[in-house]
């Protein structure tokens, strides 16, 4: 089975004022983010990568559009890899949302939290694991493929495949325009990098 790379989108001006994008339609890479997959696309040109993927939303396809084209390649738009669904905290800041009592929930145990009118961080982890399981099923093991997503999608990736409780998984980092690496054997999965700068061989 492959192995993935996880990159978090670029930075965008949601991520730089502390407000909370969801799904909003319309939020774009500001200038630092769009420098930033740039970036990733000079790191990315000479890695053996066969596919890229990505949340079909804006900032997502923003970040894998010029890696791709470093490489190639076509964008694929995965809705397995979308931003969770916050629900009614779409579009509040994190100032305003510190304040309300399920503040902690979210922090602490997590594993309880359903957004309001939103999806749980459960079903968040189960939707992008069937997405990169079904990726892999898709691909030879000797592949490796780009999957653009999102911080808290990815963090709940990385806790899945470490076996890492759910209400454990904020303590966490993952940085814009940072890349993840993940080996998903047949026997077992590894977790390579987790919010590095760039790509690396695995020494």
């Amino acid at each position: 089975m492959p192995t993935i790379l996880l990159i978090r989108h670029g930075e965008n001006e949601y991520v730089k004022k502390g407000r909370l994008a969801g799904r909003l339609p319309g939020v774009q890479l500001n200038e630092k983010g769009q420098q930033q997959a740039q970036a990733l696309a000079e790191n990315l040109k000479d890695a053996p990568i066969k596919s890229v993927y990505a949340s079909p939303l804006e900032r997502t396809l923003e970040t894998a559009a010029p890696i791709a084209a470093a490489l190639n390649l076509d964008v694929i738009p995965n809705s397995g890899l979308l931003e969770i669904d916050f629900g009614d905290w779409q579009d509040k800041t994190l100032k305003e949302l510190r304040r309300r009592k399920l503040w902690h929930t979210v922090q602490q145990t997590p594993s309880r939290m359903c957004f309001p009118n939103g999806e749980s961080f459960a079903a968040a982890q189960a939707r992008i694991i069937a997405a990169l399981e079904a990726l892999c099923q898709k691909h030879s093991p000797e592949e490796m493929l780009i999957c653009v997503s999102h911080s808290d999608s990815i963090k709940l990736a990385v806790a899945y495949y470490l076996g890492m409780p759910i209400d454990h998984f904020q303590r966490l980092t993952i940085a814009p325009a940072s890349i993840t690496t993940l080996f998903l054997g047949e026997k077992q999965a590894r977790v390579i990098h987790v919010n590095s700068e760039k790509w690396a061989v695995e020494s």
